[in-house]
């Protein structure tokens, strides 16, 4: 093991030591954006069935690699952001199922090294833009915020030297923009849809801010990436963007300019259109500022697509948001944690390459680390795993022993290799069977086993044809809790 991890660490040392002698102007810049809902069938590229046009995603896919097996670390919005920037699986933390609202105090925890204090630390230049969803500290007058003071353990104190967003989902109140660490305006208004009002554009009725306009907060957020990345740019600064998009989550609200634009007749499918226009505006921003070669830009989900898409919909016209898979948002299924993962990086990664590794979303905080050629602290990425030798083409075999998830109620599924164990009868989630329907799965086997090479839509559970396996990974998957970590760190 030891042998084995060093003579790794020399091979890429010897990749990318043009790139460390030479100073931090050679250092990539890292894009990362994370769409809110995405399913990994609403990307042509991914689902070549699919009936959603997506020509910004697909071009990244065209001139760069696709990633077929990518998953978040969980089922849902809060913790998948968490192991999002912290490279370790939420259940670590005080989050151990649902997600935080919008009043949430800070989930991730004081000192911890996330992907933005690691890479500002190696002389990046960090930005946040878009929905936090991981807590951060309202100043309170006992039960009441004060918007006319900061917050405090958010954006700014996690690693991000400029940060611009809301505070939790776009359905979430208070609907108020917090730039680097202030409030922007104070609420002077209460706004909110119920779904009687509009099927998936409804939001909860909450405190609003004057400058706050649901329709326009993704065209918002687009506007100043582009203007990120184009004043970015210019310096000789390299520069991390974190760009984490409300959309398509709920509401629904695509602007008349891509009403009808997706190829289908479907408010959720335009806004998936309109969504991919913000990756072609960010990919054409990235291209004009002449530094797109040396960008490592990174377009993925995080989690499997909401029922408020009406699944009935899309399906009456050909379309599955979870393609060939089982379940969706909220589940231990594959549709609830099965990502489109979309990597474009032209000095490095081949264009028009696919990857059927196995990736997690955990995975960006030790890429970045094998980039910059700093080792992570013992106490950081405790999850992560570098995809380099997969982007690079070099991974002599899976650069993963196995893959935790964790759905909306807290259930825990492991994958290894072709095979997927489900720690409970039911869902996990939202899909039958689920957890609260007992009478639906109190004769089910205890445990659901998946050959997910022959079975990729999880329809023939094999727990009791396989149970050395069933032993295996349930060995497995008590260590990765019991230790702490999954990486295994070299003595």
């Amino acid at each position: 093991m030891e042998t084995s991890y060093f003579m790794r660490k020399a091979f890429l040392l010897f990749l990318f030591f043009p790139l460390l002698v030479s100073g931090k102007e050679s250092l990539p810049n890292v894009v990362y954006i994370l769409a809110d809902d995405l399913g990994y069938g609403d990307v042509g590229i991914c689902n070549p069935d699919g009936g959603i046009a997506t020509p910004g995603m697909n071009q990244m896919g065209r001139e760069g690699m696709v990633f077929t097996d990518a998953h978040s670390n969980s089922s849902v919005c809060t913790p998948t952001r968490y192991g999002v920037l912290t490279g370790r699986y939420a259940f670590r933390s005080r989050l151990k199922k649902g997600v935080l609202n919008g009043y949430s105090d800070f989930l991730i925890e004081e000192g911890r090294v996330t992907a933005a204090s690691y890479l500002k630390g190696q002389g990046y230049h960090t930005a946040f833009i878009g929905k936090w969803h991981l807590g951060w500290d309202w100043a309170k007058d006992g039960k009441e915020v004060d918007y006319t003071k900061a917050v405090k353990n958010g954006p700014k104190e996690k690693g991000f030297v400029y940060s611009y967003g809301h505070s939790g989902s776009l359905d979430m109140a208070p609907y108020v923009w917090v730039e680097n660490g202030m409030p922007t305006a104070e609420p002077n208004r209460v706004t909110g849809r119920t779904k009687k009002e509009s099927k998936n554009g409804w939001w909860r009725h909450g405190p609003t801010a004057p400058d706050f306009q649901h329709e326009d907060v993704l065209p918002n957020l687009t506007r100043r990436a582009v203007k990120y990345v184009k004043e970015q740019a210019k310096t000789k600064e390299p520069f991390f963007l974190y760009l984490a998009l409300p959309s398509p989550h709920t509401p629904v609200l695509p602007t008349p300019e891509f009403e009808g634009k997706s190829g289908l007749d479907s408010a959720y499918a335009d806004f998936v259109t309109m969504t991919d226009d913000t990756v072609k505006q960010v990919l054409a921003a990235l291209k004009e500022s002449g530094v797109d070669e040396n960008t490592l830009f990174i377009f993925t989900s995080d989690n499997g697509c909401s029922p408020e898409a009406d699944f009935a919909e899309l399906e009456a016209q050909g379309h599955d948001p979870s393609f060939i898979y089982r379940g969706h948002k909220a589940d231990s299924f594959e549709g609830g944690h099965r990502v489109p993962f979309l990597v474009r990086w032209p000095a490095r990664v081949k264009a028009g390459s696919t990857c059927d590794d196995t990736t997690c979303l955990t995975d960006l905080l030790a890429t970045v680390a094998e980039i910059a050629g700093d080792p992570l602290p013992a106490n950081a990425g405790e999850d992560s795993v570098s995809m380099m030798p997969n982007l690079l083409g070099k991974a002599a075999g899976p650069v993963r022993e196995a893959t935790l998830h964790h759905s909306i109620n807290g259930t825990f599924a492991i994958r290894k290799g072709k095979w997927k164990l489900i720690e409970a009868p039911h869902s996990g989630g939202w899909s039958k069977p689920r957890p609260r329907d007992k009478k639906a799965w109190e004769s089910l086997p205890e445990i659901q086993l998946y050959d997910l090479v022959s079975d990729p839509s999880e329809s023939n559970n094999l727990a009791g044809d396989h149970g050395e396996v069933v032993k295996e990974l349930q060995a497995l998957l008590e260590s990765y809790r019991e230790n702490g970590r999954s990486v295994v760190l070299p003595e």
